[in-house]
């Protein structure tokens, strides 16, 4: 977010400068250092704005002392060896998407030591969580050529790896400078991402030169990295490295849920303003059909549970908190909306469900992962903005594995077809289940392209 902020900076300069992505190699390489130079002059420019929504945000100022360079002593003393690896995740999603990956390079290499940084909270309580023992976390520092020079000189990596899409222009050229082979990996490019990048090619162009392997997602995103000038040569579509996710070791307990043996989960997962009320509506026509469901809404940010209730007891329904059944002696009996706020259980949640719903999908946010109840042969409807999975999504859907839908007042329409023929419903939820087994290997690929670079350096 906050290059994207940065860049935008950079304005019409820009645009003047994007003509001469054609000339020449020497004139396209003077106007990258010229792009180079404006950006980190906005950067400076926007410094103090930075800092203060970095301070504005409760969330975001636990790890501000780490992102201005300060990482503890103990870790500077630890990684005097240079035998660390530092992979960064900017937050959940990407950190469980790279967790198999992490653990096959430990085995593989078990002297290495393993620095995963993160953006957010969330990003640090899943690399405490699912990788204890094996990882210790940073908060990734803020691109400014002081800050990042100071970290290098305290992590002193010998690889670093950046998960999907994380090009801060700084670090990376830092991190060239030195000699440190980077890999990008589960690589991808949205397409509003990339839109907006190949504006700044040349600026972009000298940035995809400091990696040393680009390991792709999809054919898209081969195509788009190479149109963005990545060497070809170090390009390779190895497959998303979330088909190769293990069950959560978090599993859910139903008592807790209050969930009644004879009831069954509709689970709206990663949820986004107005696809609650979208959901809300449709569980209220399912009820129709199958009165046992129980609705369970976990949104994208935990920080949104009040108003997503006060919206589902706006609709007369009865609402109880995940937090707040721990407490509860008796479970709660009929029709409800189960609120999910809390971190770290939509995974499991959706093992228990029968109805899945895949959020940011009805709104232009790009869509969450449909792997994670693929994963566990869960049938699914999602909307049409899915374009952060695309490939998956597509495949899912010519599978029979998943409905798309184009908005929310057709939700309830594919949800109330399964209810009633529960053999289509179960051949879906198989036919994701297959897909997902047909798609994996990538953690291994991945590990064996990066092992070279380990070894060379």
């Amino acid at each position: 977010m906050e290059l994207e902020t940065t860049l935008n900076q950079m304005g019409d300069a820009a645009d003047l400068l994007v003509g001469a992505a054609e000339e020449p190699p020497r004139a396209r390489d003077f106007v990258a250092r010229l792009m180079f130079g404006a950006y980190n002059i906005a950067l400076a420019l926007a410094s103090p704005i930075i800092l203060g929504i970095l301070l504005a945000k409760r969330r975001c100022r636990q790890g501000l002392t780490q992102r201005l360079g300060w990482l503890p002593t103990r870790l500077t003393e630890e990684c005097l060896d240079g035998q660390t690896v530092w992979v960064h995740a900017v937050s959940m999603g990407e950190v469980n998407a790279v967790v198999p990956l992490v653990q096959e390079l430990k085995a593989r290499a078990p002297h290495l030591r393993l620095v995963v940084s993160t953006v957010t909270q969330t990003g640090k309580e899943t690399v405490t969580r699912r990788l204890e023992g094996l990882a210790r976390h940073i908060y990734f520092p803020l691109d400014f050529p002081f800050v990042v020079r100071k970290v290098l000189d305290t992590i002193r990596p010998q690889l670093v790896l950046i998960v999907e899409t994380e090009l801060w222009p700084n670090f990376l050229t830092a991190v060239a400078a030195r000699g440190i082979p980077c890999a990008l990996v589960n690589g991808r490019l949205s397409t509003d991402s990339f839109r907006g990048y190949l504006w700044l090619r040349p600026f972009f162009a000298r940035i995809m030169r400091t990696f040393s392997l680009c390991l792709m997602q999809t054919d898209r995103d081969v195509e788009r990295i190479l149109a963005l000038g990545a060497d070809p040569g170090r390009v390779v579509r190895t497959g998303n490295l979330k088909f190769d996710q293990k069950s959560f070791e978090f599993s859910a307990d139903a008592i807790h849920l209050g969930i009644q043996t004879h009831e069954e989960l509709f689970v709206a997962g990663s949820t986004h303003p107005v696809e609650e009320e979208a959901v809300l509506d449709c569980y209220r026509r399912l009820l129709d059909i199958a009165p046992s469901l129980v609705l369970i809404v976990a949104p994208r940010h935990i920080e949104r549970a009040a108003a997503v209730e006060a919206m589902a007891r706006a609709r007369g329904f009865a609402v109880f908190r995940r937090t707040a059944l721990e407490r509860q002696a008796v479970a709660p009996r009929g029709p409800r909306v189960v609120l999910l706020d809390t971190r770290g259980e939509l995974a499991a949640l959706y093992r228990q469900a029968t109805l899945v719903f895949v959020g940011g999908s009805l709104v232009p946010i790009g869509g969450h992962s449909p792997l994670e109840p693929a994963i566990s042969g869960k049938a699914m409807v999602f909307g049409p903005h899915m374009d952060h999975f695309a490939e998956v999504a597509d495949l899912l859907v010519s599978q029979g594995a998943a409905i798309r839908i184009r908005d929310g007042a057709e939700m309830a329409v594919p949800f109330a077809r399964l209810l009633k023929d529960r053999a289509q419903l179960q051949r879906m939820g198989r036919a994701a289940q297959q897909l997902v087994r047909a798609n994996q290997g990538t953690v291994a690929k991945d590990a064996d392209l990066l092992t070279p670079l380990l070894r060379r350096h």
